[in-house]
């Protein structure tokens, strides 16, 4: 029997790559989802095996099945927020473009996944400068770690000074928001910062956690600002909701042994429940 419904969840779209070790990618992103409430959606556009020790293999999904991924959940859900991660060739990078055009998502936050946390190549080589001229103006927010900061600005960063030159070069390239995330830089600190074109900086900065549980906290916290701008908030408060979501999923895992090497953080340390929100 048929009812009147006034209500939906708020709902996310993942564009990522599988994460088999289930600390990353995809995985991570639909836990992060969950984990705040929002309903979360997903588009594959590789397999890997891998676990918490490195990748041992990629495989590129078809790029029909990624459109069709794509166009099959924006054609039956309202998407709040899209966060897209790991796109391994350009055939992927440029199905995702046309898919932002063609479907128009307010929110939408590049993780621009390269190299895995055990070191392991996620990208083919040709497919950097098609994020950069596809991407990098339709979205809202890119948030890449120092190394993949360098590689797409060109400049190397060794503290914030270099981190503040890479930020303006990225956002020269057509960025319109970039986080640049500084827990690669050796510190008691760490701190990230939030460069938009027309907003002061804005430092987020927590003390060093020391755990090898570090496996997918980039695609964590990248899914995390984009479950928080699908629940409404603006970018700066999304973003520091995030920050401080991924330093207490740390902290929570970082004494558990997950795998021999490094382990996820704790999605779930304090779940919330599926929000409800006026159609």
């Amino acid at each position: 029997m048929k009812t009147n419904t006034t209500f939906r969840y708020p709902a996310a779209l993942t564009i990522a790559g599988s994460d088999s070790g289930g600390g990353a990618g995809i995985q991570a992103d639909l836990k992060t989802f969950s984990s705040l409430g929002v309903f979360g959606t997903s588009a594959i556009t590789a397999i890997t095996a891998q676990n918490t020790q490195g990748v041992r293999g990629i495989q590129a999904v078809s790029p029909d099945i990624i459109k069709g991924q794509i166009h099959a959940v924006f054609e039956d859900f309202i998407i709040d927020a899209v966060k897209i991660g790991m796109l391994h060739n350009q055939e992927a990078a440029c199905i995702v473009a046309q898919s932002i055009d063609k479907f128009k998502p307010s929110h939408i936050v590049l993780d621009p996944v390269m190299i895995s946390t055990s070191g392991n190549k996620l990208i083919e080589d040709d497919t950097i400068a098609i994020i950069i001229q596809e991407l990098f103006h339709r979205v809202t927010l890119i948030t890449p770690n120092i190394d993949e900061a360098t590689f797409l600005s060109g400049i190397s960063i060794q503290n914030e000074t270099d981190m503040i030159k890479a930020a303006e070069k990225l956002l020269t390239l057509g960025c319109h928001a970039v986080l640049m995330k500084g827990g690669h830089l050796a510190g008691e600190q760490m701190t990230d910062i939030l460069f938009t074109s027309n907003l002061s900086p804005v430092r987020l900065t927590v003390p060093t956690i020391q755990t090898h549980n570090t496996h997918g906290t980039g695609c964590t916290l990248s899914s995390a600002i984009a479950a928080y701008m699908a629940l409404g908030k603006e970018l700066t408060e999304a973003v520091q909701l995030a920050k401080e979501y991924i330093t207490k999923a740390l902290l929570s895992g970082a004494d558990v042994q997950t795998g021999h090497s490094h382990g996820p953080v704790n999605h779930f340390f304090a779940p919330s429940p599926l929000k409800k929100i006026e159609r």
